[in-house]
């Protein structure tokens, strides 16, 4: 996986074929930033409050936001030049520097602090229990990134090996594991939203259980930019952290409810109870941050899981991947 980072990026020149779920964007004749997130999902709900309360245009920047499908192909958007900046799990920031990229990627605001994917049975199950995974097939995460780390995480909390208690299928491209559960494929499945309500609605699933509430805090996504970035455009990256900021503050003052109507637009494909009972689901597991400072604790708590994973052949000094200057910052100018 960590050489597969490097190895798409002779394929960057197409990296703009990844779009979707492109963001609404008003032009604000601001500074030009492109961002690739690793996913389009609920999961995400502070960002895409910004993008739509018009917080960004307000701090000078005209957002496009490209959806890259998978940390990979994120990490190679970025890398390459087409994305100023990454969305994604912070592991993809450590497996690069580890590589020996010169111009590698730093950390400098984290949005999420639980993971945000749930387990789908294909039955109704009343009471789960994880060991109730034993000899079942379940579709899971790319190997290496952080959906699939926290999954094995858990199950290892639980007293299962990941590698032999049951079968997990890693073949199925990120984004694509509910419509091969809807195909028939699995007995269980691993999910973001809106996939894992989608499932639900259709009858083909059923949420037994969040890896959110299971893992505890785990720093799951944030935002980076490569080095040189972070140096020659400060101004850039501080009013887009603020805008961040903006949507934090949005999210933790509004009920699910306020928040769902705002990045409706966002997900035009799922209606209006079903987007509010999602925000919900994750409202109530304090999936999101009050700030965007990414924590020596939670990256300490990241190279855990990653070592735990046999993903990790030796530390990465969190000074070197973590910047929060702009974070806090943020943090200071919306509290006075």
């Amino acid at each position: 996986m960590k050489k597969k980072l490097l190895c798409l990026l002779a394929a960057a020149l197409f990296a703009g074929a990844l779009a979707g779920c492109g963001a609404k964007q008003e032009a604000s004749g601001g500074t030009k930033v492109t961002l690739n997130e690793v996913a389009h999902s609920v999961f995400y709900a502070p960002m895409y409050v910004a993008v739509e309360e018009g917080y960004f245009a307000e701090e000078g920047i005209e957002l496009t936001v490209v959806t890259g499908f998978g940390a990979d192909k994120t990490m190679t958007a970025l890398l390459s030049g087409e994305a100023d900046i990454g969305f994604m799990g912070s592991e993809s920031t450590v497996y690069t520097y580890l590589e020996g990229a010169e111009d590698y990627v730093v950390n400098f605001a984290q949005l999420t602090q639980r993971a945000g994917n749930f387990l789908v049975s294909r039955e109704p199950v009343k009471k789960f229990d994880w060991d109730m995974l034993r000899g079942k097939s379940v579709l899971g995460g790319r190997a290496g990134g952080m959906p699939q780390l926290v999954f094995e995480y858990v199950l290892k909390q639980h007293g299962m090996d990941p590698r032999t208690d049951l079968e997990i299928d890693q073949s199925i491209d990120f984004g694509s594991t509910a419509a091969a559960f809807s195909g028939g494929q699995g007995e269980f499945t691993v999910e973001f939203e809106p996939h894992a309500t989608a499932l639900e609605q259709k009858g083909d699933g059923y949420v037994v259980a969040s890896l959110g509430e299971e893992s505890g805090y785990v720093p799951y996504t944030a935002f980076s930019a490569k080095k040189s970035y972070l140096e020659e455009n400060p101004d850039v990256i501080q009013s887009f952290v603020n805008a961040l900021q903006r949507g934090m503050d949005y999210v933790a003052s509004h009920s699910p409810e306020e928040i769902a109507k705002v990045i409706a637009p966002q997900f035009a494909e799922t209606d209006e109870a079903a987007l509010t009972a999602i925000v919900e689901r994750y409202y109530e597991q304090d999936t999101w941050k009050k700030d965007l400072i990414f924590s020596r604790d939670a990256f300490t708590l990241l190279q855990d899981i990653l070592e735990e994973g046999g993903e990790l052949a030796q530390r990465v000094p969190y000074e070197k991947l973590v910047n929060t200057a702009f974070a806090e910052k943020a943090a200071e100018n919306i509290s006075e």
